[in-house]
């Protein structure tokens, strides 16, 4: 059987296409990356956390996520079967995605946290399907309380909430 591409699929190779199995490697992709950029980071105890101790915590279980979830793809009944779509409606999604991520980064030290994490909602609403306002703002405000609580008032860092012009 070969695909519009030409390229030949056969049985083993359509399980790999399984949506599961490439969520499964992309999470591996990025524990290995972040593993890979938190080597110098030095770890630590569990009682005494060095720097590295927490992302690489976190980069392990990702991988672990990452492997069960790919096995999973991997082995589900009908994978042979599944393809997966192709075009932009299946990429937009991750896209706005990254975009809003990117922008949260950009703009935080300059917009401050309110209008940083509005971007951040506002955007990233947009990759959902059903696009419900109201629960988009509902969502905004809590993540801004909730990042203000902890990351201000709970750690004391200092990010700017509003903007400084």
């Amino acid at each position: 059987m070969t695909e519009a591409s030409g390229f030949p699929m056969t049985r083993p190779w359509r399980r790999l296409i399984h949506r599961d199995v490439l969520s499964g490697l992309l999470f591996i992709a990025l524990a290995g990356l972040g593993l890979w950029l938190s080597r110098d980071y030095p770890v630590g105890t569990a009682l005494r956390m060095g720097t590295g101790y927490v992302p690489r915590l976190l980069c392990w279980i990702l991988l672990g996520l990452g492997a069960v979830i790919a096995l999973r793809g991997f082995m589900a009944p009908g994978a042979e079967r599944s393809t997966l779509p192709i075009g932009l409606a299946a990429v937009r999604p991750v896209i706005l995605v990254f975009v809003a991520l990117v922008v949260f980064g950009v703009s935080l030290e300059r917009l401050g946290l309110v209008i940083s994490i509005l971007l951040l909602v506002g955007i990233g609403a947009l990759a959902g399907r059903n696009l419900r306002p109201a629960e988009t703002v509902l969502a905004a405000v809590v993540l801004v309380a909730l990042a203000w609580g902890v990351f201000i008032a709970g750690l004391g860092l200092t990010i700017p909430v509003w903007p400084e012009w």
